[in-house]
C-alpha cells in the first residue's frame, strides 16, 4: 500500500492521478490532497478519498473548505499556504508524492518531497527549469526516487535501460522529443497575432490546464521540457532534437549508437504515464483504451519551425546559456501567458515579452535557492513592466 500526496489535485494531471488511484484501492491510499483555490472540486476529492489532510494554497480560501468538509470528510484537516504544502510533501509516513502544481509556484513542496526521500512523481518541470542543480542534489542526498510522468519524459525513461545513469555509458546517441505543434502548427503566420485565449487553449490531442495549454500552442512548453530533460537524464541541449509529431502517438524516442531507435506509443492519454509512474516498476491499469495502430494508419513528422515558435527558440537559448537564465524565461513566460489570458497582450506578444526581459535580466549563476527566487522574482517584475509598456 503506497501512501500518497498530490499538490495540485484540482489540476488536470492531478485529476487523472486520482482516477488511476481510484482503480487501485487496494494498492494506493491518499494522505493529503492540495489545491489552489478551487475548493469545490478539491472538497468533492475528499469526500471521495477521505484524506488526512487539505491544503489550499489561498489562506482566504481554507475556511470555506473547512466548511463543505465538515459533514463530508470531518476528518480532513485543513491547512494552507506554502507551510502547509511544504508539510504534506515531507511528512514521514507519506511514500510517494505526485508534484503537479503548475508553475513556479511548486518548487518548494517539490524541492521539501526531494529532501524527505520521497518517490517523486513529477509534473512540475517548472522545479528543474528553475533549480535543476539544487532540486536534483536534494533528490540524490535525500536517498528519494523521481520519476517523470510527463508524457514525453516518461516516454524517454521507458525507453532508456533499467540501470541507465550515464548516456555515454549506455550508448545513447541523442533524445528525441516529440511535439503536436499545438492547435496554430498549420496557421498563417500573419494571423497568429489575432488569436484569442480559448483558440490557444483548444489543443487538438491532449486535455489540459489553460497556462500549459497556452505553452503547447507556443511550443514554450516544449522548451521547457528540453530543459527539464537535460536535468533528468544528465543530457546536454545539444543531444536532444526536437520534432513535430501531429498525432500525439509516439510520445517520445531514445537513439543508439548501433543506429536503433527505441519509441514509446500509445493514445495522448496522461493515465499511462501516471500509471507507469506509480506502479514502477511493475505494471497496472490506466483505464486508458488500447492503442489501435490501424486506425491510426499513418505517423507524420517534420522540424520545428521557429519562426512560428519563437518561443522554442528562446527556450533552446536559454538552456545553452544555462545559469540563471532558464529561471527569467520561466518566470517571464508565467506573466506574460497570464497577461494573454487576461486579454492584456496578444498572443505573439508573448514571446516578446520572454525575449526582452532575457536581454535585459544580468545572468549569474544561481547558487541558493535565496539567488533563484531572486532572479525568479526580477525577471517577473521586468515582465510586468514590458507589459505596462503595451497597454
Amino acid at each position: 500500500m503506497q501512501i500518497l500526496t498530490v499538490l495540485g489535485a484540482t489540476g488536470s494531471i492531478g485529476i487523472n492521478v486520482l482516477d488511476v488511484v481510484s482503480r487501485h484501492p487496494d494498492r494506493f491510499k491518499i494522505f493529503a490532497l492540495s489545491c489552489h483555490t478551487k475548493v469545490i472540486e478539491l472538497a468533492a476529492q475528499c469526500e471521495k478519498f477521505q484524506p488526512l489532510f487539505a491544503v489550499v494554497f489561498d489562506r482566504s480560501k481554507a475556511n470555506n473548505l473547512k466548511k463543505l468538509l465538515q459533514e463530508t470528510s470531518p476528518g480532513t484537516t485543513v491547512l494552507c499556504g506554502i507551510e502547509g504544502l511544504c508539510f504534506i510533501a515531507g511528512e514521514p509516513s507519506v511514500d510517494t508524492v505526485i508534484a503537479a502544481i503548475v508553475g513556479a509556484a511548486g518548487l518548494l513542496p517539490t524541492l521539501e518531497a526531494a529532501k524527505s526521500g520521497k518517490k517523486i512523481l513529477l509534473a512540475n518541470k517548472e522545479s528543474l527549469v528553475m533549480a535543476g542543480s539544487l532540486f536534483m542534489d536534494a533528490v540524490h542526498q535525500g536517498g528519494g526516487t523521481l520519476l517523470p510522468i510527463d508524457s514525453e519524459h516518461n516516454a524517454i525513461f521507458q525507453c532508456l535501460p533499467s540501470d541507465y545513469t550515464d548516456a555515454k555509458k549506455c550508448g545513447v546517441r541523442k533524445i528525441v522529443l516529440t511535439a503536436s505543434g499545438g492547435p496554430f502548427r498549420g496557421l498563417d503566420l500573419g494571423s497568429l497575432s489575432g488569436v484569442t485565449p480559448d483558440q490557444a487553449c483548444a489543443h487538438p490531442n491532449w486535455k489540459m490546464g489553460r497556462k500549459i495549454s497556452v505553452d503547447s500552442a507556443t511550443m514554450m512548453n516544449k522548451g521547457l521540457e528540453l530543459i527539464e530533460a537535460c536535468w533528468i537524464f544528465g543530457v546536454s541541449p545539444g543531444q536532444i532534437e526536437v520534432i513535430v509529431h501531429p498525432q500525439s502517438i509516439i510520445h517520445s524516442m531514445v537513439e543508439y549508437l548501433d543506429g536503433s531507435i527505441l519509441a514509446q506509443l500509445g493514445n495522448p492519454d496522461m493515465r499511462t504515464p501516471i500509471a507507469h509512474a506509480l506502479a514502477w516498476p511493475a505494471r497496472i491499469s490506466s483505464g486508458v483504451a488500447s492503442l489501435d495502430i490501424i486506425r491510426a494508419a499513418r505517423l507524420d513528422f517534420e522540424a520545428p519551425d521557429l519562426e512560428r515558435f519563437p518561443c522554442l527558440a528562446l527556450a533552446i537559448q536559454a538552456a545553452e546559456t544555462g545559469a540563471s537564465a532558464p529561471i527569467a524565461l520561466n518566470a517571464s513566460n508565467e506573466v506574460a501567458v497570464d497577461a494573454f489570458l487576461k486579454k492584456e497582450i496578444l498572443f505573439t506578444q508573448i514571446s516578446e515579452i520572454v525575449a526582452m526581459v532575457l536581454s535585459e535580466i544580468t545572468i549569474t549563476e544561481p547558487s541558493s535557492l535565496e539567488a533563484i527566487q531572486r532572479c525568479d522574482r526580477e525577471s517577473r517584475e521586468l515582465a510586468i513592466k514590458f507589459i505596462k509598456g503595451y497597454l
